[in-house]
Order: structure tokens, then C-alpha cells, then sequence
């Protein structure tokens, strides 16, 4: 278990992965414990627990991502027994589950991040207001939108880690850029994307490649905080690293990588002809139609 752990890193959650008769994704609450490296279940239960109250406390109902069944599991003989205390995990529960598991095992680091960017990606597929959005256009300007208020966040969240003077930050943005871009810096897009100097990166950016950037900053603000880092250095790695994995999620779902996406027109172009009025103003008129 240690070696194929080793070998695959975070991909291993994926391969433990299980689908039922209707098609959804479910994850073995026992198998995850011993994914996480728990010696016994007995001693990973606490953690089930404290997931379980999380996602209470988000408002969620339990019963949707954690489902008691009668589990076959194998004993020392060979043979299988039944065990009351199964759970079916969805993926948001698995999220929950890293997230309140020990910190100081590698892989729950790894599964905090991998499930985190996961988890980013469903919520963003199923907000009702994204999703209400029919045009290439609407989209680019409510995750422009998005990013401009995570950026100020991840800014932040910087700042607290000891990223201060704007050389710093400008270094620090370029470690994301290079992790999700194949080691492209700033620069380095600008001349993939045919961009002037002038030119905002993010401004020309597809949906795709909106939400791709999206997910970097929001899990780089997010683990910045949650791990209390500190030093510019030490700050970049994690802004590096979290662009890198995010990367990698793309290239596992067959997705294009951001530096292969079309260069799109200025959305600052969009924002003049979309007027003062506001995309949830669109929305609404769209819908009355």
C-alpha cells in the first residue's frame, strides 16, 4: 500500500473510487482509512465524526454523503464477514474527512488539496447562478468577477505570510502562473498568448481557463491560512505546488491545459457593452423572456 501510494500520489483516491447501479461515485469509508494511513478504523471513526458534523453545520444533509450499510470485509482466513459500521462516502464527504484528518501524514496533505480542488470544481458546475449563464460572454464576466475577489483574498492571505512589497507579490503570482502553466511565468504567457505587455492576462482569458486560475487562487489562499505559512519563500512553493496540482487535475480529466486555450478579445470590450447593467440584471431579463 505504501509503494502504490508513493507511486501515484494523489491519483490513488480516484482508483479507490466506486460507482453504483446508478452511476454515482461513492468511496468506502474503510478503504479511505487505510488510504490515509489509520492503523485500525477504530481509530479513524473520530474523524468520520467530526466530518459528519461538518457537513451538518454547513447545512447539508448528512444522509446524502454519508450512508451506513452492511459491509462485506475480508478477514485473515480469506473469507468475507458482514460489518454494521460501513459508510458510503460521497466525494464531498471525503473532502470533509481529509480535511479533519491528521495534518502531519503526507498523504491527508495531498488528499486536502486534491479533494479541495475537486470539491472547487463541483460547486462551480452546480451554482445555480453560473449555471443560469447562456453565453461564453456572462460566464467570462461573473468568473472575472469571481477572480478579481479571490485575487484581493489570496493578496491577503499573501500579506499574513509575509509577502509584502509588490516585487514580492509579483514574484510570488508568478509561481502559481508557472505550476499551472507548465513553468510559464507571466512573461512567458504574455508571448504563448500573443498579449501585449499592457495587457491583463486574466482579461483574456476563456471561461475554462477563468475557472482553471480561479481554483489556484482560491486553494492557494485556502492553504495559506489553514497551515499558518510563513516567509516569501516558503509562500511560493505553496502557490507553485497548489498551480502544479491543479494542473495535473486538468491533464487526469482529459481537459486542455490553460497555455493550449484560445486567446479570447478583452473583456473589458464585454464589460463596455454590457453597460452599468449587471450580469444578475442580464440574468433576470434573459429569464423573463
Amino acid at each position: 500500500m505504501e509503494n502504490q501510494l508513493s507511486k501515484t500520489n494523489q491519483t490513488v483516491f480516484e482508483q479507490f473510487k466506486r460507482i453504483d447501479g446508478d452511476g454515482n461515485e461513492w468511496w468506502s469509508a474503510r478503504e479511505l482509512g487505510k488510504i490515509l494511513e489509520y492503523s485500525e478504523y477504530r481509530h479513524f471513526k473520530p474523524v468520520i465524526d467530526k466530518a459528519r458534523e461538518a457537513c451538518r453545520n454547513s447545512g447539508l444533509k448528512i444522509k446524502n454523503h454519508f450512508e451506513d450499510f452492511l459491509e462485506m470485509v475480508r478477514i485473515g482466513s480469506g473469507a468475507e464477514r458482514p460489518m454494521k459500521d460501513g459508510v458510503k462516502l460521497s466525494r464531498y464527504a471525503c473532502y470533509l474527512i481529509v480535511q479533519n484528518a491528521d495534518p502531519s501524514k503526507e498523504v491527508v496533505a495531498l488528499g486536502q488539496t486534491y479533494f479541495a480542488i475537486q470539491t472547487r470544481l463541483q460547486e462551480i458546475r452546480q451554482m445555480d447562478e453560473y449555471n443560469r449563464l447562456s453565453s461564453e460572454d456572462e460566464k467570462r464576466l461573473f468568473l472575472r468577477n469571481e477572480m478579481k475577489k479571490h485575487n484581493l483574498q489570496l493578496a491577503d492571505a499573501a500579506k499574513d505570510a509575509g509577502v509584502i512589497e509588490p516585487v514580492d507579490y509579483a514574484i510570488f503570482q508568478n509561481h502559481g502562473y508557472m505550476g499551472l502553466y507548465g513553468g510559464l511565468d507571466a512573461k512567458g504567457i504574455h508571448a504563448r498568448k500573443g498579449l501585449k505587455k499592457s495587457e491583463q492576462i486574466l482579461d483574456h482569458m476563456g471561461s475554462t481557463e477563468l475557472a482553471a486560475n480561479l481554483f489556484r487562487a482560491t486553494q492557494t489562499e485556502d492553504k495559506l491560512r489553514r497551515e499558518n505559512i510563513k516567509g516569501k519563500q516558503k509562500a511560493n512553493v505553496t502557490h507553485f505546488e497548489i498551480g502544479k496540482k491543479v494542473r495535473k487535475t486538468i491533464e487526469e480529466i482529459g481537459g486542455t491545459m490553460p497555455e493550449n486555450l484560445p486567446t479570447e478579445s478583452s473583456i473589458k470590450k464585454i464589460e463596455k457593452a454590457t453597460g452599468p447593467k449587471s450580469i444578475k440584471a442580464a440574468k433576470t431579463e434573459h429569464n423573463a423572456k
